[in-house]
């Protein structure tokens, strides 16, 4: 039975969704809170090859975004190497992960949707949605009515979606951390270009990598035990960031400083945030994907890969459920042992970053001594996250 899915949030997780429903043979119509697109949000992250798997079942190529990333450096704030790993396994046919621009994948998803006929409404904030005998009736904030026969909120961390399922759900849940970006040309790091390069300072977290064309991409978490409020980050300037990011990584070795000073247009102060379980992804003809429904923290670089993951299977689901209930149970099944321990898995990586000194042993040399042992080794504990297969031919349940 073919249904018309009114899709509530117009990121990757919306996004994609939309595409998989299409491929699926359904329609989808995509309900954004902005009033235009948000081709300017956001910094860079990496997609490892469960992502890449996901996009390709999606029959969306990706090699003309970004760059491959198919390694890891580890290196204390002290300067010393401390390892070298793998990010993530290759897929069988070479295929590696891949680092990109946030507004550039979501820009090609987004072109993608529409040439499939996806319609995407903007300036459409969810106030509520009620059941109906046809399926589900959404308003939104400027009073204006939609109805479809489901409603998939992927509206992310502070999800309308999730609330109106669940008044008592969980919220998002703080991670101790705040980021600042950036990029740059004419800074020689040192680094390999292709390789992600982690350095774990002794006040603060720092990632950089190489784009071929020379330019440079980093990231810094700087550490906030109290949940700063959105008024009190917008109030934050530029040179006030710029400051903080100089005197975090004044003590450490490495590019971190001129990489800083060389940014003319810092991407500034988004936080840290996953959501731990949430009981209800599902109600009536209501169920909510990716951020809403499992965030996790950026650290082990998995939120886009779960989003995707759930946008085909949940598409896969339809297809092949005699009937929404049906579908929506099935994909609950298949999905949330998975996505809860990837969420779990995400707040222990993240563990390391807000690590403090103990007992006079600095911060770095602690994580010189835990790192070791992972280079050492070579066993990486994060990496059944990676060997994940979603196959659009296969029947949804068998991914279980």
């Amino acid at each position: 039975m073919a249904y018309t899915a009114m899709v509530i949030g117009g990121g990757i997780a919306g996004t994609a969704s939309a595409i998989a429903l299409h491929k699926a043979g359904f329609e989808a119509v995509i309900y954004e809170a902005y009033d235009r697109p948000a081709d300017d949000v956001g910094a860079f992250l990496t997609l490892a090859v469960n992502a890449l798997d996901a996009l390709r079942a999606l029959d969306f190529d990706i090699t003309h975004l970004g760059f491959e990333t198919p390694r890891i450096t580890v290196t204390s704030g002290s300067g010393k190497r401390i390892g070298r790993l793998p990010h993530g396994q290759a897929l069988p046919d070479g295929t590696v992960s891949r680092t990109v621009k946030r507004a550039e994948l979501y820009r090609a998803l987004r072109e993608q949707a529409v040439r499939h006929g996806v319609r995407i409404e903007y300036g459409k904030r969810l106030a509520d949605a009620d059941s109906t005998e046809r399926g589900v009736r959404a308003t939104f904030a400027d009073g204006s009515t939609a109805e479809g026969g489901l409603l998939i909120g992927a509206d992310g961390l502070r999800s309308r979606t999730r609330q109106i399922i669940d008044p008592a759900a969980p919220r998002e849940r703080y991670g101790g951390m705040i980021n600042v970006g950036g990029y740059t040309h004419g800074i020689q790091t040192g680094g390999e270009p292709g390789t992600m390069h982690a350095i774990f300072g002794r006040r603060a977290f720092f990632a950089h990598t190489t784009h071929p064309d020379g330019e440079v991409w980093w990231a810094a978490n700087l550490m906030r035990p109290t949940e700063p409020t959105p008024a009190g980050l917008a109030s934050i300037r530029p040179p006030q960031w710029r400051a903080e990011l100089v005197e975090a990584f004044r003590p450490d070795h490495g590019p971190a400083l001129a990489l800083i000073e060389a940014t003319d247009r810092l991407v500034t102060g988004w936080t840290t945030y996953d959501v731990p379980s949430v009981p209800n992804w599902h109600r009536d003809r209501l169920i909510i994907i990716g951020d809403a429904a499992h965030a996790t923290v950026p650290s082990i670089g998995q939120g886009a890969a779960m989003a995707l993951e759930d946008a085909v299977v949940l598409a896969k689901c339809l297809r092949d459920s005699p009937d929404i209930a049906s579908a929506f149970a099935t994909y609950e099944q298949v999905r949330r042992d998975r996505v809860e321990r990837v969420v779990a898995q995400g707040r222990r990586t993240d563990s390391w970053k807000t690590l403090g000194p103990i007992a006079r042993i600095p911060r770095d040399l602690i994580m010189s001594l835990a790192l070791k042992r992972l280079a050492r080794t070579g066993h990486d504990p994060s990496r059944w996250i990676y060997e994940h297969h979603v196959d659009w031919d296969q029947p949804a349940a068998r991914h279980h």
